[in-house]
């Protein structure tokens, strides 16, 4: 007897049985449908929620001078500090740098107590300058919302160009960013035309983050370039999953940057942004963890009505047991029928889980505007347990079926 006549078999069962048959399919579908449902909704949100901390920074790493904790032979403790990454060790890098995807920027912090004024309207001495190239917005969580950036001729040749932070443009543009694009304002006495005002950001640490100004990198080299100035490099990817193969290889190129020795160590350090994500990560984690256990539970339960079905349909069936096997059934072929019909008990009430699931998670992700991602991987994941369940619950009655003595089957009544 072969694979399809078992199936046509356990089809046939099935609607001899409908009603038994239909209650354990229907307990299989709810537990396969928390599973994949709830599993394919962690996966949008932990998807939706990747993007977004990737645009706040958690697919970026960047360099700074090292600093290093040393004790002296008076039993104190000193900061020993690397060389400065200066503009050409930034430059170089940024020139050198080429893995697949990937975005450098080079920024630099000029001062913390400038005037910004236009008119008889100027902010207290409280706004930062910061120095930026061309790639910074691509690799900060700032965001233009009116205006442009700059060009990467305009961030190299020091033209007097700014784009200024949201808290600017409140207190000199009456909270309308379109009026102060094209505008000439004046930063410590120096004039610059404006052409990009940022969204609000919100401040962190104590940091005005809305309280700057950014102005074009070598602008700022030329004005505030003493011999030591320290500058930022930063790099994004694409998938916060390739940041650590990012950092391997950026370690490399900033070595041969920084022109050291193989025997010496770095004088440079990476800080990495990931780690809010890496949170995040661990706690979908464990819902995973409390969705499969929740869906265990309910599939235990499925287990046993099926087998409690199955014994009740073996005792049922005790004298088409005793026939087949008159007409040269052997053992295995009676254990392979009854497992069969228990698989496919199983594997139409998944593909009921299944359906149902995919469409909570689909509901879920519009609820709470997340990205849908199709569970391929773990509708096939339902399928499997599926499988799994039914031989479980399968194995006993269809031994006990194939282990019925022909004569004594024949009798029964």
């Amino acid at each position: 007897m072969n694979s399809i006549e078992n199936v046509k078999i356990a089809l046939r069962s099935i609607k001899d049985n409908i009603l038994r048959s239909l209650l354990t399919l229907l307990i299989i579908a709810v537990g396969i449908a928390c599973l994949v449902g709830m599993l394919t909704a962690i996966d949008g949100l932990l998807f939706s929620m990747s993007d977004n901390f990737n645009r706040l920074g958690a697919n970026s790493y960047n360099f700074r001078r090292s600093s290093e904790t040393i004790t002296t032979n008076t039993g104190g403790r000193q900061r020993k500090r690397g060389a400065p990454i200066n503009f050409d060790d930034a430059y170089d890098f940024k020139e050198a740098f080429d893995y697949s995807g990937s975005v450098v920027s080079i920024d630099t912090y000029c001062s913390g107590n400038a005037t910004v004024r236009i008119g008889d309207k100027e902010t207290n001495p409280t706004v930062s300058i910061v120095g930026i190239d061309e790639e910074y917005f691509s690799t900060s969580a700032f965001e233009i919302s009116e205006g442009r950036n700059f060009t990467k001729s305009e961030a190299y040749s020091g033209s007097n160009r700014v784009i200024i932070g949201s808290d600017i443009v409140d207190q000199l543009f009456d909270e309308k960013p379109e009026k102060a694009i094209g505008k000439s304002i004046s930063i410590n006495g120096a004039k610059y035309k404006v052409l990009g005002a940022l969204e609000q950001k919100g401040n962190s640490s104590g940091s005005g983050n809305d309280r700057r100004v950014f102005i074009p990198l070598i602008n700022a080299k030329k004005l505030y370039g003493y011999a030591d100035r320290n500058y930022n490099v930063i790099v994004s990817v694409k998938n916060s999953t390739d940041i650590d193969d990012a950092v391997s290889q950026g370690i490399g190129v900033m070595r041969n940057v920084r022109k050291l020795k193989a025997s010496e160590k770095n004088d440079f350090e990476i800080r990495k942004s990931d780690g809010i994500l890496e949170r995040l990560k661990e706690m979908t984690s464990s819902l995973r963890l409390g969705t499969i256990v929740i869906a265990t539970l309910t599939l235990l339960g499925a287990a046993i009505g099926l087998m409690n079905i199955m014994l009740v349909s073996v005792t049922e069936r005790t004298a088409e047991i005793g026939v087949r096997k008159a007409l040269g059934a052997t053992r295995s072929n009676v254990l392979i029928q009854f497992l069969t019909e228990a698989i496919v008990i199983c594997i139409l009430g998944g593909i009921v889980g299944i359906f149902f699931g995919v469409i909570i998670g689909y509901l879920v992700s519009l609820g709470t505007n997340s990205t849908f991602v199709t569970p391929w991987l773990w509708m096939l994941v339902g399928i499997a347990v599926c499988v799994f369940v039914g031989v479980v619950s399968g194995i006993y009655p269809a031994l006990k079926a194939s282990r019925l003595d022909p004569i004594e089957s024949l009798r029964y009544e």
